[in-house]
């Protein structure tokens, strides 16, 4: 649970490009085209560790979340982002799927880094939105 209304961790979630202020999990993000994030939208991301790779939007529901994904040796990796209110405050829920040839070995291997990332990113959200609940 985040303590912070939905519509303050949307805003956050939708502005892809300033995640790497929210979460060290991300090193870089930029926006491959204009405007609002949407079906279709694409960013080049920089991870520590990684190598940059470009997630494609593939689902979008404004105000609520999204997912997107990429190919990384030979494997789609998706990203789910999914923002509900409950109460005053909301539930950020992330998600991250692979899929391909290799995926089970992939989450042998990687599984416990990954669900890491993802606790790390959500924590981001949630202190990156209670400060800015706090400073409103």
């Amino acid at each position: 649970m985040i303590d912070a209304p939905a519509d303050v961790v949307w805003a956050l979630t939708a502005d892809v490009e300033q995640w790497p202020a929210t979460t060290p999990t991300m090193t870089r993000v930029v926006r491959l085209d204009e405007g609002p994030l949407r079906l279709g939208s694409q960013a080049r991301i920089k991870q520590p560790g990684q190598a940059e790779a470009v997630w494609t939007v593939t689902a979008y529901d404004e105000g609520r979340g999204f997912s997107w994904q990429t190919t990384v040796m030979g494997l789609t990796m998706i990203g789910s982002h999914l923002v509900e209110p409950v109460g005053d405050g909301c539930r950020n829920t992330l998600g991250i799927e692979v899929r391909g040839r290799g995926a089970g070995l992939f989450w042998a291997l990687l599984g416990p880094l990954l669900r890491r990332a993802v606790r790390t990113e959500n924590r981001g959200f949630r202190d990156t939105a209670h400060r800015l609940r706090a400073a409103a």
